[in-house]
């Protein structure tokens, strides 16, 4: 097994990851405005028709797709508040230390997934 001599990322590669995950909070709330502005949508969906063969199938569409689109907002929500917990990680210079183990998180998987903060021996410690 290989361990690793550095108990923490240098300020280079913090920095580094600063950028990355400031573009990912960026792109997150832009989808976030998507998914709001799609529930709002919902909202009024401008369908009149008064036919009772397709108004109750309508109802129950709408009802999906705002139930839907709550779930996808959450989540985006969540994720947001991940990312922004792991800047704070940057600045505490705790960033990409497995809560687990202590070790270092692997340089990819924290590019792969920035706010990690289990490392791939701990997930599977987990299972």
């Amino acid at each position: 097994m290989i361990t690793q001599n550095t108990s923490r990322y240098s300020d280079k590669d913090l920095a580094e990851f600063k950028l990355l995950i400031l573009d990912k909070i960026q792109k997150a709330k832009r989808d976030l405005d998507l998914i709001k502005s799609a529930y709002i949508n919902d909202q009024d969906n401008g369908t009149d028709d008064t036919s009772p063969t397709f108004k109750s199938f309508d109802e129950g569409s709408a009802v999906n797709s705002k139930e839907s689109n709550s779930q996808l907002a959450i989540r985006q929500e969540k994720f947001i508040r991940d990312l922004k917990n792991a800047l704070i990680r940057i600045e505490n210079k705790t960033y990409g230390i497995c809560r687990v183990t202590g070790k270092l998180i692997n340089k990819n998987r924290l590019e792969l997934v920035p706010h990690a903060t289990l490392s791939i021996e701990a997930k599977n410690m987990q299972k």
